[in-house]
């Protein structure tokens, strides 16, 4: 098949759910055609979609190596290095062995991620709760403000925030 037909093929898989044969038909018209930014892009895409991002950010970065003029290359691989960073955080704070060896950093990850994709909420939120788990409630809270404006309509996020503002209060005390 060209590589064309491959990519028909791996929509076709797409409409019918079946992400992973999506992802083998994106890279066959790869191996076929290597040289192909728009190919590239589309199989990060699927390759996030299934929860692959360093997969995902591997051919992200191959698109926009190949065509860096396209914005939506370069976005694309912004919010998925933010969402790898997000990824390394939520690890970190979860592993209270690697906490205490450098607390701030899951806080660096977070706010790199915030730098790289300002509109992507998780950073935020996950943000607010390394900020908490410090002590820090002043930045958490700044963090859910901003998650909050972008998600106005969040009652999640809105019982978070009261959460944040009693362990300030708690805090104050």
């Amino acid at each position: 098949m060209s590589p064309g037909e491959y990519v028909k093929e791996a929509y076709r898989c797409i409409l019918r759910s079946d992400f992973e044969e999506a992802i083998l038909c994106f890279e066959a018209a790869i191996a076929a055609d290597p040289n192909d930014p728009e190919v590239r892009y589309r199989c990060s895409i699927t390759y996030a979609r299934s929860g692959r991002l360093e997969k995902a950010a591997e051919h992200a970065r191959a698109a926009v190596k190949l065509d860096g003029a396209k914005t939506e290359y370069s976005l694309h691989l912004q919010h998925l290095q933010a969402m790898l960073y997000v990824q390394e955080a939520k690890r970190l704070l979860e592993d209270k062995i690697d906490a205490k060896n450098n607390p701030f950093r899951p806080i660096t990850l977070l706010n790199e991620a915030v730098k790289l994709d300002p509109l992507y909420g998780d950073a935020y939120v996950w943000l607010a709760i390394a900020y908490s788990r410090m002590n820090e409630h002043l930045p958490a809270i700044a963090a859910m403000k901003e998650v909050i404006s972008l998600h106005p309509d969040d009652d999640g996020l809105k019982e978070l925030m009261k959460d944040l503002q009693k362990s300030l209060q708690k805090y104050m005390q």
